[in-house]
């Protein structure tokens, strides 16, 4: 007897972090036990898998989470499962690219986008389908209807985030936990404040607990965290520092996994903000946190590029930034996005200064090539040319071990991407503020 419904996640690394989250959701569904779940790791995996899944449930949900530069990748994929068509078989997608350009994401094959945060929504689709019940009413989700017009449901009001957990058990699927979700910067580049709202959520210090302890049930002795500006947790607005809040959190987990355990703050894959990197700070979590480094997000050397990009910070608040975690004995590792639009060779001139700069104290300088991302300010720009002159000195100083990143990959990217966001028409659905 065929069983209802199978779920399937793409498991794979790169977007491991937003599966756990939805794991996590998924024991809140009263019915999950009707429901078999898989996780393959890989596409071979998935495509090895696919045949078995197919015949032995009803219906067939694949769900896949995607960035922007992983969209042709997971076009291709979609191609492929779609080349076996089978009528119990329902491609879901998710993730921040789809979120922002759901046009496109429908265009390239899928049935159906939940768009901004899934927890709620995946939990109602899957009721709707084991109930055999039409799911289109469903808040938070674009569709084509029989006519071939987009249909948008709405977004949701924002979650209460403690309410669903980024770690399962159930599941036995962890990573590094969520302890913040929404930014108030809106800075022009970034998803972040889009996908999520401006207004900071935070997760409650009990909360964070209880998922360290699922992390430690399952023997684990890393614990890392997430979160748009680390140091920014317990702040309400996200601006101004809570620094009894920060030292309570930590504290606490420290007393939870003991001098074994390993605590990882305010480091890859999280960051912090140059402005809230001082004295006080840092010697916060220094009592606490193992990571020998912080990951210190600058984006520009330039003033005046920082004041296009709303950074909301200054020059001055990356050198004091760098300078504050070296005196405490932790490296610094400093982001910058080379070709930001409306970036003049003047503007990198200048970032490169900061960056040598920089380098002479002793910090690294972790580099990047502007992308443009789906309803971002800048999601109808393209990168700004880098000249010859200006592309060999950075070259040199990647070549001395002063720069590091992925530039240079994502610098091939940011042409497809903007050509692809202008053919779907970039959705005209705006995000909640």
């Amino acid at each position: 007897m065929r069983s209802e419904t199978a779920l399937v996640f793409c498991y794979t690394k790169t977007n491991r972090n937003s599966y756990n989250a939805l794991a996590g959701a998924l024991e809140k569904y009263p019915d999950i036990k009707k429901i078999n779940v898989y996780f393959p790791a890989n596409e071979k995996e998935l495509f090895r898998e696919m045949p078995g899944i197919l015949r032995s449930h009803q219906k067939v949900i694949v769900g896949i989470s995607f960035f922007t530069p992983q969209f042709w990748q997971v076009k291709d994929l979609v191609e492929r499962l779609r080349a076996g068509e089978n009528s119990s078989m329902i491609l879901l997608a998710g993730g921040p690219h789809a979120t922002g350009d759901p046009r496109g994401t429908l265009e390239i094959g899928f049935d159906l986008v939940i768009r901004g945060e899934g927890e709620v929504t995946l939990i109602e689709f899957l009721q709707k389908i084991n109930n055999r019940e039409d799911y289109r009413d469903i808040q938070g989700i674009s569709y084509r209807d029989e006519y071939g017009n987009d249909v948008f449901t709405g977004m949701r009001e924002p979650l209460n985030i403690d309410h669903y957990s980024p770690v399962s058990g159930y599941f036995s699927k962890h990573g590094p936990i969520e302890i913040t979700r929404g930014c108030p910067f809106g800075c022009s580049y970034c998803q972040v404040s889009h996908l999520f709202g401006k207004k900071p959520r935070q997760r409650s210090i009990e909360n964070i607990l209880d998922c360290m302890n699922v992390l430690k049930r399952r023997g684990a002795s890393y614990y890392r965290f997430v979160s748009p500006d680390a140091f920014a947790y317990g702040s309400e607005d996200g601006k101004a520092i809570n620094d009894e809040k920060l030292d309570s959190l930590l504290s606490a987990a420290r007393n939870l996994v003991g001098k074994e355990g390993k605590i990882f703050f305010g480091s890859f894959p999280s960051e912090v903000r140059p402005e809230h990197v001082n004295d006080e700070t840092v010697n916060i979590v220094k009592k606490y946190i193992d990571n020998d480094n912080l990951a210190i997000g600058a984006q520009s050397g330039s003033p005046r590029m920082l004041d296009l990009i709303k950074r909301g910070h200054d020059v001055e608040a990356i050198y004091k930034a760098v300078d504050a975690a070296l005196k405490a004995g932790l490296k610094a590792n400093v982001d910058f996005i080379f070709g930001l639009p409306g970036e003049t060779d003047d503007d990198m001139s200048s970032t490169l200064t900061v960056i040598k700069a920089l380098n002479q104290s002793g910090a690294k300088v972790h580099a990047h090539t502007f992308i443009p991302l789906p309803q971002t300010s800048f999601m109808n720009e393209r990168a700004a040319r880098i000249s010859p002159a200006l592309r060999r000195e950075i070259e040199r100083l990647c070549s001395c071990g002063m720069i590091y990143g992925q530039w240079r990959k994502q610098g091939k990217i940011a042409a497809r991407v903007a050509d692809q966001l202008f053919r779907s028409g970039k959705s005209d659905q705006a995000f909640p503020s």
